[in-house]
């Protein structure tokens, strides 16, 4: 049987008292890829955060990755984020510490302490996005912007994530970038059964590497099939 690692039933996605989304359904099935899309301001970012913890499920039901979102616990919120993968439109790396320091302030941040295990860590997570290890000495600012976002795909996969959520990652990035970051998230996806959502307004890559579509539209989420029938 396949694992879902998202089920939300009839859940209402608010951004502070504003009613977002309205009764939404969505279930994602682990190691499956699927693009969010919307107009801007039409509830994307709102419901990855409420997917995250970082906004509250206010109504009906929402399980990830094993949480139910609905009273979940402030204190489960880091085990809840431990289990996911968060990459955004802007880098936020730390400019004043190298690349492997940023992703080691990670992993001490989430309660790894030995430093040799860091260290292997670190390397095979610059491998697994197709980085030399050694760019680890350098500083964000010397790498190019297609590097410094496989370097934030990177520390989301520091502790092995059953889910990605990304957030329009390729916004800042140009076409021939935004294929390559495109194709690593595909491949994380088929090759290491790591589910993701992928935020973008982007059309082209959405015909250049067809995957299921769910749309923010009207106030509600719809399997893009329903919304062109």
């Amino acid at each position: 049987m396949i694992k879902e690692i998202v089920n939300l039933k009839q859940a209402d996605i608010y951004q502070k008292d504003k009613h977002i989304l309205k009764g939404i359904n969505l279930k994602i099935s682990k190691g499956e890829f699927v693009y969010l899309i919307g107009k801007t301001g039409a509830g994307k970012t709102s419901l990855l955060k409420t997917m995250y913890a970082d906004i509250p499920l206010k109504g009906g039901s929402g399980e990830m990755v094993g949480f139910e979102l609905a009273g979940l616990n402030r204190n489960q919120i880091p085990a809840l984020r431990k289990k996911l993968g968060i990459v955004f439109q802007d880098f936020n790396l730390l400019m004043d510490r190298s690349v492997s320091d940023n992703l080691i302030f990670v992993l001490k941040a989430t309660g790894w302490t030995d430093a040799n295990k860091m260290a292997k860590r670190v390397d095979l997570v610059l491998k697994l996005v197709s980085l030399d290890p050694k760019i680890g000495k350098k500083m964000p600012h010397e790498i190019s912007g297609g590097e410094q976002q496989r370097v934030v795909i990177a520390r989301a996969l520091l502790n092995k994530p059953e889910m990605i959520l990304a957030d329009e990652p390729t916004g800042n990035l140009d076409p021939e970038t935004s294929d390559d970051i495109l194709k690593l998230f595909r491949d994380l996806s088929e090759l290491h059964n790591t589910s993701v959502l992928f935020a973008t307004h982007d059309f082209r890559i959405l015909e250049n590497f067809p995957a299921r579509i769910v749309r923010c539209h009207n106030g509600g989420l719809i399997e893009e099939e329903d919304l062109i029938s």
